[in-house]
């Protein structure tokens, strides 16, 4: 089931969603906006491979900033955080998706990692990308996508109880951690 604006209120003041810092303005009909962060990271153009098992790959040649905003340059990918960080109890899982006026400036917010497992805690790492042939200014704060939150039943194994559970309690735009992976086959 999706949590429509009073459930989600009625979650967050009960303590069973936390959301920090949180704006009550933010929350929407099925979903509760979220804003971008000032942290923002991504790779230099060049023809050296990323290898995913490879942590000195996954980590050369990027570049990294904190500022009040970013000009996004057509097919720029960026790593950024959200402003807000969250917290999820073992039965509610979050998915997050764009904003529609910020896809229709061409941003597009995630590739693939819109999924938030019950038990995450932190700030979401988004993985942003203009497909717009011209540039575009993104500013920290802005509602850049919105939240959307599933009750489920109680998770065996909540992600903040899982041994490989990467991106617990991260607080900035977060390179990916791949190479943490153990590579089967491998000789």
């Amino acid at each position: 089931m999706i949590l429509v604006d009073w459930q989600i209120r009625d979650r967050i003041a009960r303590g069973h969603i936390r959301v920090d810092p949180y704006d009550p303005s933010l929350v929407q009909p099925n979903s509760l906006d979220i804003r971008l962060g000032d942290h923002f990271v991504w790779y230099e153009p060049g023809d050296e491979v990323i290898d995913p098992y490879e942590k000195a790959s996954v980590t050369a040649k990027v570049q990294e900033l904190r500022a009040p905003t970013l000009v996004m340059p057509p097919n720029l990918f960026v790593l950024a955080e959200t402003l807000e960080a969250i917290t999820l109890p073992d039965n509610i899982v979050a998915s997050i998706e764009g904003k529609s006026s910020v896809a229709r400036l061409g941003v597009e917010l995630h590739q693939t990692g819109g999924w938030i497992d019950a038990g995450f805690s932190g700030s979401i790492t988004l993985e942003m990308c203009n497909v717009n042939q011209r540039p575009v200014r993104m500013y920290a704060g802005m509602p850049i996508g919105q939240l959307v939150f599933y009750t489920t039943e109680r998770a065996e194994e909540p992600y903040n109880l899982k041994k490989d559970a990467k991106y617990q309690h991260q607080r900035q735009a977060t390179l990916s951690r791949y190479p943490e992976n153990v590579r089967k086959g491998k000789k």
